[in-house]
């Protein structure tokens, strides 16, 4: 095998690639078109392109730039020098494990769903970054999540499209004499069995665990096959593969764990099989559950009392009952550790009550998450105040890296070395900017919003995935149908995430006649784009949706306000660069940290947030806008009258003057310079770099 075949082999092989941006152009520069087909996937591009054309691509430029993308990724896969051997050294040597249900590193990998997922990405690709030593356990989902599609009436429906092991960049794990390693685990009177598989993300391992075996029965084969999926059943099945299964799989791998880290409840029967282990070595219940704690840190996303697992007593004693035979863990005792309520034992349990229980320490993931988390948990701990509850915070962050484009990263590599500049600190960050003009800056914009329409109209019209029934609301026969509706000239708004309920996708379209003047406005316009998928159970989120695509269909709204089917990560990536201003108006305090907007930043857009989630802490007045103040009402509607007037006052009176006020040279100079505070302010504090290092210095090192 030549130089060139050899060196894209090995660099399609570890996700790495995916925040590299020269590495992602040479996978890219092969055929710009099979690379969309394919879903950015390098494994599935290398497949349809022979080795005679990788070898002639052999030049003195694209060659060169292998050869040197080769060297940064050998160099940072031995680098000894990191701040994890410079501020946790032991954390070099004893590994840190991960647990979450969902993993969103890279669209061409469909095992997550939402932001919880993506988190998890992301914090794994900054614990490769920082160089802990670093082992992420989640389940390998044949149909991953769904693939979305809206009818002519604008209703989601849901497509499950199989992925193959051998289109992704998976290694089968073995045993030492190089079979199949495989676990098992009890659910219910049956011995479920489990294959592994695993993903390299820089210098740490992903671990996805794999039920679809022919040595289980055929209903067992399907624990694995969606994220989410499925009803209770499916879902306990689920989460003891994820957390008894994935404790026995480090085992047999012989790792040596330093701290397991839950994120969210899903994983919490890890405990009970960390518990039975030292149950086996004769140690008494008490100071088992002591061990177990010693060894875990807990992370809740969940502010809303309903989004927490609770299976009922009946269902536990099925599924449990082979298990605590077999490892004489008492089926009251196993009650009590997920009980609200621990006087009453024939109520639910509750897998974040189990996890708070068993653990050494537990966060939320942000300020304001982990004050709401106290007041929800407080009767778990018997306080007399939320503030006696043993839950912090560490506020989320994002992956900066991941979240850049090639534009932008290119930009600001004019005025850094490193783009850790940028993030390194508000003055290192102020530093740079210094040397950059108001002019250069909104060309930045312009360019960055100049591809986002164009893939806009590209993702509408060119059918990428499948046909787009409803791209005729884009044609109109008294005007120029073939050409694009949106316009870099006008501001621009993005709206994009999970449609649950509480996130109020719709509040915006409050006052229709408003909406209307606001952007049919002849001198100030502004355009609207939308994205996001509900859960295929949640008909309310459906609802939401089609409420969108019916008002996009508006005369007044054609080409204005767009819906872009089928959500992921690589939309998001475009919406995030292209837009001038996030939009997220959840009820509050339902959003626990809503880290979208911290994407946006770098690419020079503006967030505008109920101030929930992590925005409490990083709004100033200087680098965005906020709706309202924060004032809760008992009643929603009344919530939702507040805070769409709210909405529309900022726009109006703030938002929308700022952006169109322009000097002699058309530049919005007082725009900019929010643009600037927010690079400041954002990117240097809401980053998983950060935020990964918080978990190390405060949970995972052992006081």
């Amino acid at each position: 095998m030549t130089h060139i075949i050899q060196s894209l082999k090995t660099l399609s092989g570890n996700l790495w690639w995916s925040w590299d941006t020269e590495a992602k152009e040479l996978f890219k520069e092969h055929s710009p078109l099979i690379w969309e087909r394919v879903n950015h996937n390098p494994v599935e591009l290398l497949r349809h392109i022979s080795n005679d054309e990788l070898n002639a691509r052999l030049d003195c430029e694209y060659g060169e730039k292998l050869d040197r993308v080769m060297e940064r990724f050998e160099n940072y896969l031995k680098a000894e020098d990191t701040w994890a051997s410079r501020n946790a050294p032991s954390l070099t040597e004893k590994t840190v494990a991960y647990f979450s249900a969902e993993f969103g590193i890279h669209e061409s990998v469909r095992i997550y769903s939402g932001g919880l997922g993506v988190l998890s990405g992301d914090h794994i690709k900054s614990a490769s970054d920082l160089g802990l030593n670093f082992a992420g356990i989640t389940l390998f989902y044949k149909e991953g999540y769904f693939r979305q599609f809206l009818n002519q009436d604008g209703w989601q429906n849901e497509d499950y499209p199989l992925q193959y092991p051998e289109s992704l960049p998976l290694e089968k794990v073995t045993d030492a004499e190089g079979k199949d390693l495989v676990i098992s685990v009890n659910i219910a009177q049956s011995e479920v069995f489990a294959q592994a598989w695993s993903l390299n993300v820089g210098r740490a391992k992903l671990y996805l665990l794999d039920t679809n075996i022919p040595a289980n029965e055929s209903h067992y084969r399907d624990i694995c096959s969606r994220v989410y999926g499925g009803d209770q059943n499916m879902r306990i099945n689920q989460e003891i593969v994820l957390g008894i299964g994935g404790i026995k799989l480090l085992k047999a791998l012989g790792i040596d764990t330093a701290v397991y880290h839950m994120n969210e409840g899903h994983s919490a029967f890890l405990t009970l099989e960390l518990m039975a282990e030292e149950l086996a070595r004769g140690v008494e219940l008490q100071e088992a559950k002591q061990r177990v704690r010693d060894k875990c840190v807990f992370t809740t996303h969940t502010p809303v009392p309903a989004g927490h697992d609770r299976f009922s007593r009946d269902m536990m004693h099925y599924t449990f009952d082979k298990y605590l035979q077999r490892t004489g863990i008492a089926f009251d005792d196993l009650m009590t550790l997920g009980a609200e309520n621990p006087s009453d034992l024939n109520g639910l349990f509750t897998m974040t009550v189990l996890a708070l229980n068993l653990s050494r320490s537990a966060n939320g993931v942000s300020k304001l998450h982990g004050e709401v988390s106290r007041e929800m948990w407080q009767h778990i701990f018997s306080a007399s105040t939320p503030d006696e509850v043993p839950i912090g915070h560490i506020t989320n962050g994002v992956h900066m890296p991941s979240w850049g484009s090639g534009l932008t990263d290119k930009f600001w590599k004019h005025y850094t070395d490193s783009l850790d500049a940028l993030t390194a600190s508000p003055e290192s960050a102020a530093e740079v900017l210094s040397k950059v003009s108001d002019e250069a800056i909104w060309c930045l914009r312009y360019r960055l919003k100049r591809n986002l329409i164009d893939f806009v109209f590209r993702y509408l019209s060119n059918q990428l995935f499948h046909q787009h029934v409803y791209t005729r609301y884009l044609e109109d026969d008294s005007s120029k149908s073939s050409k694009n509706p949106l316009s870099p000239d006008v501001l621009t708004i993005g709206f994009a995430r999970r449609f649950a309920t509480y996130k109020r996708a719709p509040l915006i379209f409050s006052d229709i006649e408003r909406l209307t003047r606001i952007i049919s406005n002849p001198t100030m316009p502004v355009q609207l784009i939308f994205a996001g998928k509900a859960h295929p159970h949640d008909d309310a989120g459906k609802h939401f949706i089609q409420q969108i695509v019916e008002h996009a269909h508006r005369p007044q709204f054609k080409g204005k306000i767009i819906f872009l089917e089928n959500y992921n990560l690589g939309v998001a990536k475009r919406m995030v660069s292209g837009v001038d201003v996030w939009l997220n108006n959840p009820i509050r305090p339902m959003e626990a940290s809503g880290t979208s907007g911290q994407k946006t930043a770098l690419h020079g857009g503006l967030n505008f947030s109920v101030p929930d989630g992590w925005w409490p802490e990083a709004y100033n007045g200087e680098n965005g806008w906020s709706i309202g103040t924060g004032k809760v009402f008992e009643n929603h509607e009344e919530q939702d009258r507040h805070d769409a007037e709210q909405l529309y006052d900022v726009l109006e009176n703030q938002i929308i003057p700022t952006y169109y006020d322009r000097n002699a040279n058309n530049i919005p100079v007082k725009w900019i310079k929010k643009i600037r505070n927010a690079i400041m302010t954002i990117g240097p504090v809401y980053n998983t770099h950060r935020m990964v290092s918080d978990y190390t210095l405060k949970y995972y090192l052992k006081d």
